[in-house]
């Protein structure tokens, strides 16, 4: 099943940000494949609240960014061995599974090591110089050595203990054999001889009290030797390989623990794609360990896992530009845009659907979609939807309104069962928002950050019936004001606030004393105040505005 495509308003969102993500969420579950839901990447307000508690609508769920993290990178579909697991059964893995590199872990799936292809290409490949015995040097249990040959077993003694074994070949003449035992020097107690049906070899074997003798090419044994290997304490088993596959196979029972390396990379679950493509580019590993904060392993991933475009997939509405989205936004694929809002910084990778139309509120535009589908909303959709008109263009008597949003009201009264002015009634007299909550709370509630040029700067807005609370905390907002433009490096942040009744704004400015000397509208309280009469939209009226003092015009 695919992941869900969430949707989202702006980072701090309003009335009409929330309401349309909601709607567009249940329009394309019912027009569309794939699930959608609507998401929120910022705090409600007591106007939303209002509307949703209204309408019996829950609040979208908070999803604070959506950067790619390791943990949605990396595979979970884990192979791995224990330390005891031998060589061979590594080998088999690596085989299977098409991997270059092996975990190994202990109980609890806490990780000890890795042994990967090339340890085990090093580790069983000659090296000029590397002596002939340590060639044949082995650090294993018989058992695992019975295991690694699928041996038939004819007498084993002490078959689980791990100890250093070395393995020879017994081709020679009996003479030959024991000249090169006396050479080696080695006590037979440590020795493992593979021998075909060499009578001789075997017997002499047993004299000496090898401490395995392994017969080859699956080639039967005689009562008598089993018999003698018994009374000497020595261990037998029968091969299905030939000689020299039968003394490779015995060193690749070499257990992993003894050639596993204890130096990899290692990353925390929720450390970005973005942060590790930086760290390990420089490193060596093909692969990489992701591990809990208890040394536990939750997966791994190549360097071709983190290239990969992210598979998250998102959808914006009631807005378009990048500073004002979800976190993350740019790191994921946006698939779709629906908005009101002039054209941003948005770039997409590949071809997406684009709305952009220039009415009073995203709502009408999503409401109209219905209505061009013949579809008709439930009555809490409408509801939500018309909540969202509704407040975006202040009752339809912002200069935003158009022709299309009266329409789409009035079509929307009738599926709600309630009328427009009704449902302006239960938005703003929901309290006051300047009262209800902290300075640096309605500095962020419905706030955007702009760029013109190379300057950055916000405008944040809310509506009040009437100024008193404003003029009661004046002094306060102007300085939550400022301390957000210091916090986020802007040339200049506003403060908007409406009255919904009268239908002008009182402007509130902090930074940039050029752009508070070029502002041409009446000032107040020593010039950081600004009285906007039939100011009351943020995107038609001020922002065209402001952007023209900065392009050089006085307004």
């Amino acid at each position: 099943m695919s992941a869900p495509i969430h949707i989202f308003g702006h980072r701090n969102p309003d009335a009409d940000a929330i309401c349309s993500a909601i709607a567009y969420a249940d329009f394309k579950n019912r027009t569309d494949e794939g699930d959608f839901r609507a998401a929120r990447c910022g705090n409600s307000n007591v106007r939303i609240d209002a509307i949703l508690d209204h309408f019996g609508v829950s609040l979208p769920t908070f999803i604070g960014e959506v950067t790619p993290r390791i943990r949605e990178a990396m595979s979970r579909d884990l192979v791995t061995v224990g330390p005891e697991n031998t060589c061979a059964e590594v080998l088999e893995l690596i085989e299977a599974h098409d991997i270059q590199v092996v975990p190994v872990i202990r109980q609890g799936q806490k990780l000890e090591g890795v042994v990967s292809i090339f340890q085990l290409g090093g580790y069983f490949t000659p090296r000029l110089g590397r002596r002939a015995r340590e060639m044949r040097r082995v650090d294993t249990s018989l058992r695992c050595i019975v295991d690694a040959l699928k041996a038939e077993v004819l007498h084993l003694r002490d078959g689980d203990r791990v100890e250093e074994l070395y393995v020879r070949v017994g081709a020679m003449d009996i003479r030959s054999f024991d000249r090169y035992t006396d050479q080696e020097r080695i006590d037979p107690s440590r020795s493992a001889i593979v021998v075909g049906d060499r009578w001789d070899i075997q017997q002499r074997s047993l004299q000496l009290g090898v401490r395995l003798l392994v017969v080859s090419g699956g080639l039967d044994v005689s009562p008598e030797i089993v018999e003698h290997a018994r009374e000497k304490g020595v261990s037998v088993i029968v091969s299905p390989y030939d000689s020299a596959t039968t003394a490779w196979t015995i060193r690749a029972a070499t257990q992993v623990g003894l050639v596993m390396s204890r130096e990899y990379e290692e990353f925390g679950p929720e450390e970005t794609v973005e942060q590790v493509r930086r760290k390990t580019s420089t490193m060596d590993p093909a692969v990489f360990m992701v591990t809990s904060d208890e040394g536990r392993l939750l997966g791994v991933f190549t360097r071709r896992d983190i290239l990969r475009p992210s598979e998250t997939k998102i959808i914006l509405v009631d807005h378009n530009e990048l500073s004002q989205a979800v976190p993350g936004a740019d790191q994921v694929a946006v698939v779709e845009v629906v908005d009101h809002h002039r054209l941003g910084d948005l770039r997409t990778q590949d071809p997406i659907l684009f709305i952009n139309r220039p009415v009073g509120s995203t709502c009408t535009i999503v409401a109209d979609l219905y209505r061009r589908s013949g579809l008709s909303p439930s009555p809490e959709i409408a509801g939500v939807m018309m909540g969202g008109l509704i407040s975006d263009t202040l009752n339809l008597r912002s200069p935003t309104t158009t022709a299309i949003d009266v329409e789409i009201r009035d079509w929307l009264e009738e599926l709600a069962g309630v009328t427009g002015d009704e449902v302006a009634e239960i938005i703003f007299s929901s309290g006051s928002v300047v009262g209800t909550r902290s300075p640096e709370e309605v500095i962020q509630l419905d706030r955007k950050v702009y760029e013109d040029g190379e300057v950055r700067f916000a405008v944040s807005q809310v509506e009040e019936i009437g100024f008193s609370e404003f003029w009661s905390r004046s002094e306060v907002l102007s300085e939550a004001l400022e301390e957000s433009r210091e916090a986020e490096d802007l040339e200049f942040a506003a403060l908007l606030v409406t009255d919904i009744k009268s239908q002008d704004s009182l402007l509130v400015v902090a930074g940039s004393q050029v752009i508070v000397d070029a502002i041409t509208y009446p000032a107040v309280d020593e010039g950081e105040i600004f009285e906007l009469r039939g100011v009351v939209s943020r995107k038609k009226q001020l922002l065209p505005f402001l952007t023209g003092i900065l392009r050089g015009g006085r307004g």
